[in-house]
């Protein structure tokens, strides 16, 4: 263990000694050091107190010699070199058309030092700088003291306290300028002027958008000479387009149709020839409508059409792909083969709408196959329309439109029907059938054998559809069959009753009109059968007595060939409907007599009521079986214990 080493008194003593030399020794360091360093900075700061007073007097002097200008020198700059402090509100201009006044008006705030009495003054001059693209003309800015509270101007603006200033220029694109007096001694000048943009008058009518004009600002002394630059802001104002006005495409109201002919309301199914050709093959009918309705302001936008085969456009501007222009309440593209065959489709859009696509069929130069068939059982002897129907396609399978020609298949047939050495030239319905259909003439009663081409002649023809007969029947109405097209109906469904004359051998005949086919008071019935709104094909009554009956049938119309139809809604209530009808006087006196037809209405209310009674009546016969069993088995018990 190291003792631990004792220091002497007199050691302690002089290393303290020695550490209060050493501080004192700093100490005086330090002070004379921090003395020296203060007395240079006084001495420092009284050489630049000196300077700064001299250059603060050879400024003023040098502003003295300054300040001393003619007296006709006005209004100083507020700040820098600038002559004037500006400002700038927006204003609204309202809506098309409307008066543009104090209460839509935006303003100009200007801060100026003016120096000398109100013989001072500077300038406002207003010039357009841009409007909207659609726009002919701008109407001039007009200016108006509009704060007489904090502004320190004189309360005139070309002599008018209040109000618009004078102006003549209200319908021109050139400069307006308003003359504003400065205070009425020195001192600063704060003036706030509306600024409103002129109202419309004839030819100038303001359309949306926004209008921006450049203010120019210049000051003037007693003299009229200008002191200092002019200087600007700008102010705009944005005219919003009343609703009636607008000229934004809504798509609710705006339309685009397809159709085979010019001015186009709905769309039809459009199948054309794709042999190239300058002359439209179909059309497309827009019309653009903002957003008050088909009434409305027609809109001004641009129309995109794009088509997958053939060509759209106009005569001078077409394509695959065209932007066109819109300029009046409905405008027709054209529709254009190019030579491609095949199905089509075709898009319009405008920046704001985008319609359903089209389609379009552009068919080959001749058919591939014609299906023929025969809608009317019987031709009446004369003129029968719609007697042949034909379906054609091409090679791609396309619905093929173009003419077809029915004749008969020889000189024997066409005794009957048709005709053997000219063909008849058939009709294509450009409608929802999207179909040929072929006029027969009937000439003697008998069958005939009918054929379709696609030519004028037999020898020229490249295709022959299948053979169909035809019948023509000269029979005359001998009585008249009564029905229904359905036996049984739910409560207030629709039905059908069809009347039918037949011959003499209970055959249908040719389609006809027979008066007096019925007596009077036609169809009658205790039922309450009532009509629909669509009505029927012979009248919105049973009592006509006249009947025309249908060529065709048709499940659209519920026409069928041979008979008149009505069309009526059976009783609410269930139960046997029954229709009664007696031959009138275009009949032969045996046929004058009544005929009836009958169907059933179902009542689900009956029907349900009646299952619950067979169900109660079942419940009630197995109880009675069950205890008649029950008793049964009790008895066998008694006896099995005895």
């Amino acid at each position: 263990m190291t003792p631990k080493k004792q220091v002497s008194p007199a050691i302690r003593i002089l290393r303290g000694e020695r550490d209060a030399s050493a501080r004192a020794t700093h100490l005086e360091a330090a002070t004379r050091k921090f003395l020296v360093t203060t007395n240079e900075r006084k001495y420092m700061s009284t050489k630049t107190n000196f300077k700064r007073i001299a250059l603060v007097a050879i400024a003023s002097l040098g502003l003295g010699v300054l300040s001393s200008v003619p007296s006709q020198a006005t209004i100083t700059g507020v700040v820098g070199t600038s002559q004037f402090t500006l400002a700038a509100v927006n204003g609204t201009a309202g809506l098309t058309g409307a008066v543009s006044d104090s209460t839509t008006a935006g303003s100009i705030s200007v801060t100026a030092l003016a120096q000398t009495a109100s013989t001072d003054s500077y300038t406002l001059t207003s010039v357009a700088k841009s409007r909207p693209a659609l726009a002919t003309m701008q109407p001039a800015l007009l200016f108006s003291l509009v704060d007489t509270l904090t502004s320190t101007s004189a309360a005139t603006v070309n002599g008018v306290s209040a109000g618009r200033a004078s102006s003549t220029l209200s319908t021109t694109d050139t400069a307006t300028t308003v003359i504003v007096a400065a205070g009425a001694s020195a001192g600063y000048v704060n003036s706030k002027i509306g600024a409103f943009m002129d109202s419309a008058t004839a030819g100038t009518l303001r359309i949306a958008g926004t209008y921006t004009y450049t203010v120019l600002v210049k000051s003037f002394d007693a003299t009229g000479v200008s002191t200092n630059a002019t200087q600007q802001i700008d102010i705009s104002f944005v005219v919003t387009a009343a609703a009636a006005d607008s000229l934004v495409a809504n798509a609710s109201f705006s339309t685009a149709f397809l159709g085979t002919a010019a001015s186009a309301t709905s769309d039809v199914a459009v199948s054309a020839l794709a042999t190239a050709s300058d002359t439209p093959r179909a059309y497309l009918t827009v019309s653009l409508r903002n957003a008050t309705g088909s009434g409305g302001t027609a809109a001004r936008e641009s129309v995109t059409i794009t088509t997958t085969i053939g060509q759209v456009g106009t005569s001078t501007n077409r394509g695959r792909s065209v932007v066109l222009k819109y300029d009046a309440s409905a405008v027709d593209y054209n529709i254009y083969s190019d030579g491609t065959a095949g199905a089509g489709t075709i898009t319009i859009s405008t920046p704001s709408v985008t319609f359903p696509t089209k389609s379009i069929i552009f068919y080959a130069t001749a058919p591939a196959t014609l299906v023929a068939s025969v809608p009317t059982p019987n031709l009446r002897v004369g003129t029968n329309a719609d007697a042949v129907r034909v379906t054609a396609r091409d090679a791609n399978g396309n619905l093929w439109a173009g003419d077809l020609y029915a004749y008969a298949s020889t000189a024997a047939d066409a005794l009957i029907a048709g005709s053997n050495a000219t063909p008849v030239l058939c009709t294509f319905d450009t409608g929802s059938d999207q179909r040929h259909e072929c006029g027969i003439t009937g000439t003697l009663a008998g069958t005939a054998k009918i054929k379709v081409i696609n030519a004028s002649t037999v020898a020229a023809a490249t295709v022959t559809s299948n053979e169909v007969s035809v019948v023509v029947n000269s029979n005359a109405v001998a009585s008249f069959k009564l029905s229904f097209d359905k036996a049984s109906y739910a409560p207030t469904e629709r039905a059908r009753i069809y009347v039918t004359p037949v011959d003499s051998a209970g055959k249908e005949i040719a389609v006809s009109t027979t008066n007096n086919l019925l007596a009077a008071g036609g169809i009658t019935t205790a039922s309450s059968l009532s009509f629909g709104p669509a009505g029927t094909t012979q009248a919105d009554s049973l009592t006509v007595v006249n009947i025309t009956t249908a060529a065709n049938s048709s499940s659209t119309s519920g026409a069928r060939a041979g008979s008149a139809v009505y069309t009526v809604f059976m009783p609410a209530s269930g139960g046997t409907v029954t229709i009664t009808a007696t031959g009138g006087s275009a009949l032969p006196l045996a046929a004058q007599v009544a005929v009836t037809a009958s169907a059933t209405v179902t009542d689900s209310g009956a029907a349900a009521l009646a299952a619950v009674t067979a169900l109660a009546t079942t419940v009630a016969s197995l109880k009675t079986l069950i205890t008649t069993l029950t008793n049964l088995v009790l008895k066998i018990q008694k006896k099995v214990k005895a």
